[in-house]
């Protein structure tokens, strides 16, 4: 609702603009000298309120200044330079399971979160380039991320790879589910204390979309 609220606000702002430049326009002859008389700053704008709540009529100007501050702030930032590693490790098990899973529906749910979390690692990694190209956040490359909620051990990952068939599967679940869990964690903090509306859209499909392959995992086991 945060997002859906935050998003016809800014609807709001963007049509006031429009309207106050459209006003501007029609107010003055070609040749840029008054022509007519339409009031220039523009006609009112209905901001819609939250649930619950009235609508509001601002002027354009106050439209314009209600408009939410949605810079990606340090929450925001943090949470786009974690998840690309966090996926990165996802991945590797994936990776494992097309070899040694024997049950074919891990082999199939590995090769959807594969599918899924490879291009969001791209989208995560341009979005850092175009908003935080020099923060200089890259602890969490430099030491695997193991401070983040749901990553396996390393010793859980050399476990991983040595086993096959049944135990594979089996321990391969446990570690993706708790691995999901990790990830709803942190995408369900981002949307509490992020600032940029895409963010916490996106976090908002991971939460989504790791509880239904959370689901789907513990039927298995």
């Amino acid at each position: 609702m945060a997002v859906r609220h935050r998003q016809l606000i800014v609807r709001a702002a963007c049509a006031a603009a429009a309207a106050a430049l459209l006003a501007a326009c029609t107010s003055s002859g070609g040749d840029g000298t008054a022509g007519g008389s339409g009031d220039a700053a523009g006609p009112p704008v209905v901001a819609p309120g939250r649930p619950g709540e009235d609508n509001t009529t601002l002027s354009p100007e106050q439209a314009a200044k209600a408009r939410p501050d949605d810079r990606p702030n340090s929450a925001d930032i943090a949470y786009m330079r974690m998840m690309p590693v966090h996926h990165r490790q996802a991945l590797v098990m994936t990776g494992l399971a097309a070899e040694h899973a024997e049950d074919s529906r891990v082999r199939r749910i590995a090769a959807r979160i594969a599918a899924a979390q490879k291009p969001e690692i791209e989208a995560m990694e341009a979005w850092l380039d175009t908003n935080a190209p020099d923060d200089g956040g890259e602890e969490h490359d430099n030491h695997g991320g193991a401070d983040m909620p749901g990553m396996a051990t390393e010793e859980q990952l050399e476990e991983l790879r040595a086993a096959r068939g049944e135990r594979f599967d089996e321990l391969f679940l446990k570690l993706m589910i708790a691995h999901h869990q990790g990830a709803v964690t942190m995408a369900t903090d981002v949307t509490s204390d992020g600032n940029d509306p895409y963010i916490e859209e996106t976090a908002t499909d991971v939460i989504a979309s790791q509880t239904a392959e959370i689901s789907r995992m513990r039927a298995m086991l």
